[in-house]
């Protein structure tokens, strides 16, 4: 009895403007999602870009990706998983067009056990300082589902990733001042290359 596969895996390399990032459960870094000479496609990460990824990347970046590709004749499915991600140096004769600096995101978990434990102080203490340093402009809050951390509620993530839990609305402005008080400027994004 012969047993056939269903599964063709064969390696890629493809080069197009990074979109956006794929995220699963608001905070889960799983793939991009890539501007190709084909369309539109999703390139899923390896486990070991994932935790490296510059979450900062540009919009609009010119990416080079290796990596393996997949075909399930069964599904009639093709998967892209990246293993090597690398900013390319070619403008491929198009201009970029200019951007706005571009807006960082304070992630705030908005489920009913972080706002029972002060949460909506919280957030409303977020709000407000950053209406007051004029930074509303350049930080966006958005609201989250569960961060899994619920027991030591409210949870928040700044954006340079670092996490907070059991903080409280007194605490809010040191927060800010420590991640976004002087220097606000936009930073270059690292590229990871495996």
């Amino acid at each position: 009895m012969r047993i056939s596969s269903s599964m063709e895996m064969t390696e890629f390399c493809l080069e197009g403007r990074f979109l956006d990032f794929v995220i699963k459960d608001g905070y889960k870094l799983k793939g991009l999602l890539l501007a190709t000479s084909e369309g539109q496609c999703y390139v899923k990460l390896a486990k070991h870009l994932r935790v490296a990824f510059d979450l900062g990347l540009p919009h609009g970046t010119w990416l080079q990706v290796v990596g393996t590709k997949k075909y399930d004749s069964k599904k009639d499915e093709l998967t892209l998983k990246a293993e090597r991600v690398m900013a390319t140096s070619v403008d491929m004769g198009l201009k970029p067009k200019p951007e706005a600096a571009k807006k960082q995101t304070i992630l705030f978990c908005q489920k009913s056990g972080c706002m029972k434990s002060g949460g909506k102080a919280v957030c409303q203490m977020l709000e407000k300082e950053l209406s007051d340093r004029g930074l509303d402009n350049k930080v966006n809050i958005k609201g989250t589902g569960c961060m899994k951390n619920c027991k030591a509620g409210p949870n928040l993530v700044m954006p340079d990733k670092t996490r907070y839990s059991r903080i409280q609305a007194r605490q809010v402005p040191a927060v800010i001042d420590k991640h976004l008080g002087k220097n606000m400027e936009t930073e270059v994004p690292q590229f990871v290359k495996v």
